[in-house]
């Protein structure tokens, strides 16, 4: 059984590359002694490959390599979407857009590899403006760099779950993808507010 329904699910990988690079903070997953370990880190998707660097005090670096198995989640939008904003009677729902991804990882050893993806990645980051660059010389870089492991995950399975509204009329996918803009919006306005009031 395809869960969720086919209509939210989007098998366009290019679709979910736009995820990956717009939001790159993954949920990465490995699981050891049915344990499962879970770590949050921005990745960068390369010609079918994603590159990621980890403190090597977490205790998942020592699953990061071997042809080990993870699994990813990337998360794009998401919000409560109430019947108010449709113009057809409507249930309370949540719309969002997520990415599952499987794979093999393997750890790549080199220092100078390592060192090239940490600056390729800033720039990766601060596009479009580059306010900032991780120039090959910055001594802070150098002295960091035996206390980070570089990886590699091969992508062995994609699933794009895009739950948008589109079982509705076309006018109501069009109010609910307003709203998912609108709501994102005012949410992380009121959640820093409260948060760092």
């Amino acid at each position: 059984m395809n869960y969720p329904p086919k209509h939210h699910q989007d098998d366009n990988i290019n679709h979910m590359i736009d995820v990956i690079k717009t939001y790159p903070l993954a949920t990465l997953i490995s699981v050891k002694d049915n344990v499962p370990l879970i770590t949050h880190l921005p990745l960068i998707y390369e010609d079918g490959k994603l590159i990621g660097h980890i403190d090597i005090f977490n205790p998942q670096a020592k699953l990061l390599k071997d042809n080990n198995d993870v699994t990813l989640i990337f998360a794009g939008p998401e919000c409560y979407i109430s019947p108010s904003v449709y113009s057809t009677t409507q249930l309370p729902t949540w719309n969002y857009i997520k990415v599952h991804l499987k794979g093999k990882v393997r750890a790549i050893e080199s220092k100078e590899a390592l060192k090239q993806s940490l600056i390729t990645m800033t720039e990766f980051l601060e596009a479009p403006d580059h306010k900032y660059i991780l120039e090959p010389d910055n001594p802070r870089l150098d002295k960091n760099l035996g206390y980070i492991e570089m990886f590699e995950i091969e992508i062995t399975n994609w699933e794009g779950k895009f739950k948008l509204s589109q079982d509705k009329k076309p006018s109501d996918t069009k109010a609910a993808r307003e709203e998912l803009v609108r709501a994102n919006q005012e949410s992380i306005r009121l959640f820093l507010d409260k948060v760092f009031e």
